[in-house]
């Protein structure tokens, strides 16, 4: 009777969390796509926080009415630019003169020394949340100008093209992605499960955590508590799916083997959620801790990922431990037909698990050092690993009116034109610092901004030098044409060069932005990021390693082969990016990126092993425990970084080199970490240094009868 009582409490408990998250559910569920109503995909989503090129922003507000971002209509005719062109190009202008967003009067067109070209410079209204509004000018301009017709070619590019590119790309990201994880883990939980009715249930238990995890992020973002990107966007999605189907794939392979020892599901089910929740809990604090240490990034658009993701496993992880156990509960045995585990049978699953058990037992002191040693040599790769930003050109992997339109300007423009560097200083040094800078090696042109006539004290840089310059604060604002094209490392090292000149210009009190500046500043606060964020979130994880094994060898043990497997995805990444992918370069962010979500997660792995490996140990002795370990755990792990990779693969699917990059490494290295660290490298380590691996915790002293030495006996325990 009493059983009867307890599984009836079971059952209304689990119905009634059941509906309580569908009922979050169906409400957060017309937030999910709402995600673009609160994304910044403008400049400032991206700029480094305390930057002199952020710095050289804010003075660039007080210089004009508004601020602006440049669009670059380029005309050009291979033949020559003839009187028709120019007309055309004139009928444009006073066209795009109507557009809403465009700033007028227009600047003259500019055309190309050698005649085959025309630029207009456009200046679009930036200010506040400028992308969205910078988005629907550029659509309008192209509309006007068409591609162009009998042989004259016309694109819309410049800074406002670019940003319009990809604002029109993160916009698109919801749809296309969520459709492209949800086939590849239906996929995948098909050929793991077997079954036509369990693969639902994770499923299910992931779209909840997506749904939920969408609303909560957007009300944060709505109300400016957390900054939302369309990268953000973009990885919340499959971090979402892959996480949460990981946490889904090892609570349920501990459910179905709880179910071979328990006559009732629901004594099966606590057994199970006693047994893997804190594995599970523990992995998805660690993710959560690793991914809000980009919180100390100087980069908005990393500051702005770590909370978001951060959110996103933060639900997934709830939804996990209660929805996930409450489905299974009422799914009861049969959910796993047709093979369905019965009480008192035996799990025939994990044969081969349990030969690579018996050769890690037997080749211990072989396996760990080959394996290290294959890690080692794919780190070797890193020596071709680029560090520079994308050019503008570099940025997509197919080809955008941006870039397009960059190339022409490329082939007849100086590189700099539409994209100055942009000098404030003190009215009383100008002459000397427009002196200082157009010494510079690489610098074309400088000129101050000056007052057009009539204009009502209006700035304009078009009004010409006999024009006076505007005063603004005691400071005048000088624009910089470099030779180069603005996004380049040609660009960039003249800028560094300009700054150290016109710095030393006593009294000037030089400031000196630009987008050139902003590469720069993005890739030293990358370099910073770097230096601060690896060392915090590899101590994060030391400290939460250590509370759940109890233990202080076996957390440095693991952390230094998540690291050796992090630089031999980087080493095996660089190689491929070069060799394969023919990829021009790597974003500044990406290393950081890349180490966030190879170790956080990489970890995730060893802790599922290692917990188990830990309780094993306490029943049976250390080396006889790491080896019931690998065997019990081997095939939930590797399905679940099959499941994790494949989700980041999706990646892919979007037209950025950034995102691509991104998703490949974290896929590579997922494997990397799946089939070689967990299945070969620590279990070996771990088998080898026997209970030390324990140490300071009193289970080094806790081995049962276990002969020191023996791999024979061991490997046969493992069975």
């Amino acid at each position: 009777m009493r059983g009867i009582r307890n599984r009836t409490v079971g059952t209304l408990v689990a119905v009634a969390v059941v509906l309580g998250w569908l009922a979050i559910t169906g409400f957060a569920a017309p937030f999910s796509g709402r995600l673009d109503d609160v994304a910044t995909n403008d400049n400032a989503a991206f700029l480094p926080a305390d930057a002199e090129a952020t710095h050289a922003d804010r003075l660039a507000i007080g210089f004009i009415d508004r601020q602006t971002t440049p669009a670059l209509v380029v005309y050009e005719r291979t033949s020559g630019i003839t009187d028709a062109d120019r007309q055309r190009v004139a009928a444009d202008a006073a066209r795009f003169a109507q557009v809403d967003g465009v700033i007028t009067p227009l600047p003259p067109p500019v055309p190309s020394e050698d005649g085959q070209a025309v630029q207009l410079i456009v200046p679009i209204d930036a200010s506040g949340n400028g992308g969205d509004r910078i988005h629907r000018a550029v659509d309008a301009m192209r509309e006007i100008t068409g591609p162009g017709a009998d042989g004259l070619l016309v694109e819309v590019a410049g800074p406002a093209g670019l940003l319009a590119d990809l604002v029109a790309v993160f916009s698109s990201i919801d749809g296309p992605l969520l459709l492209v994880t949800l086939v590849v883990v239906l996929v995948i939980l098909l050929i793991v499960y077997r079954s036509p009715v369990l693969w639902i249930i994770p499923l299910l238990a992931a779209g909840i955590s997506y749904i939920v995890a969408t609303l909560l992020v957007y009300v944060l973002a709505d109300n400016d508590v957390i900054k939302l990107n369309g990268q953000a966007q973009g990885i919340l999605t499959v971090l979402v799916f892959g996480a949460g189907t990981d946490y889904a794939l090892l609570l349920i392979a501990r459910y179905r083997e709880e179910l071979h020892h328990h006559p009732r599901t629901i004594d099966a089910m606590i057994a199970a959620w006693r047994g893997a929740g804190p594995a599970i809990f523990a992995s998805g604090s660690t993710v959560i801790a690793g991914l809000l240490c980009l919180l100390l990034s100087d980069l908005n658009s990393n500051r702005a990922l770590g909370p978001v993701t951060a959110v996103g496993v933060g639900v997934t992880l709830v939804v996990m431990l209660t929805f996930l156990p409450a489905m299974l509960l009422l799914g009861g045995r049969w959910a796993f037909w047709p093979r369905v585990p019965h009480a008192g049978t035996t799990d025939r699953s994990g044969g081969i698990w349990r030969a690579i058990g018996r050769f890690v037992g037997r080749r211990a002191r072989w396996v760990w050092p080959i394996t290290a040693a294959g890690l080692i040599a794919l780190a070797a790769g890193l020596t071709q690993l680029g560090g520079t930003t994308l050019g503008q050109a570099d940025l997509f992997t197919e080809q955008t009116d941006s870039v397009d339109g960059q190339r022409i300007i490329d082939r007849h423009f100086p590189g700099g034109l539409g994209s100055p560097v942009i000098i404030f200083v003190a009215a009383d040094t100008a002459d000397r610092v427009t002196e200082v800078a157009r010494a510079v090696p690489g610098v074309a042109a400088v000129q101050p901004l000056t007052i057009a006539p009539g204009a009502g004290g209006q700035a304009d840089p078009s009004a010409g030098a006999s024009a006076p310059p505007r005063v603004v604060d005691g400071r005048i604002q000088l624009e910089a044409t470099l030779a180069e094209e603005a996004d380049s490392l040609a660009a960039r090292d003249t800028v560094r060069r300009l700054r150290v000149a016109v710095h030393a210009v006593p009294g000037a009190g030089a400031v000196v932005g630009g987008f050139t500046a902003i590469n720069i500043d993005t890739s030293d606060a990358a370099d910073r990021d770097q230096n601060v964020i690896i060392p915090t979130v590899l101590g994060v994880i030391a400290v939460i390693l250590a509370l759940l094994l109890r233990s202080l060898l076996a957390p440095l043990l693991l952390i230094i082969t998540v690291v050796l497997s992090f630089a031999a995805t980087l080493g095996l990444c660089a190689v491929l990016f070069t060799h394969g992918f023919d990829f021009p370069g790597v974003d500044a962010s990406f290393p950081l990126f890349a180490f966030v979500f190879l170790v956080a997660l990489g970890v995730d792995y060893n802790i599922f092993l290692m917990s188990r490996v830990r309780e094993e140990s306490a029943k049976h002795g250390t080396r006889p425990g790491v080896l019931r370990g690998l065997c019990v755990t081997g095939g939930v792990i590797t399905s679940a970084g099959f499941v994790l990779a494949a989700t980041f693969s999706a990646l892919a699917v979007l037209p950025l080199v950034i995102l691509v990059e991104l998703g490949l490494a974290v896929a590579l290295g997922v494997l990397i970490d799946t089939i070689v660290v967990r299945s070969l490298l620590v279990p070996a380590l771990a088998y080898h240094i026997g209970p030390a691996i324990w140490w300071p915790s009193k289970l080094q002293r806790v081995d049962p009868g276990e002969p020191p030495e023996d791999p024979e006996y061991h490997a046969r325990h493992a069975r």
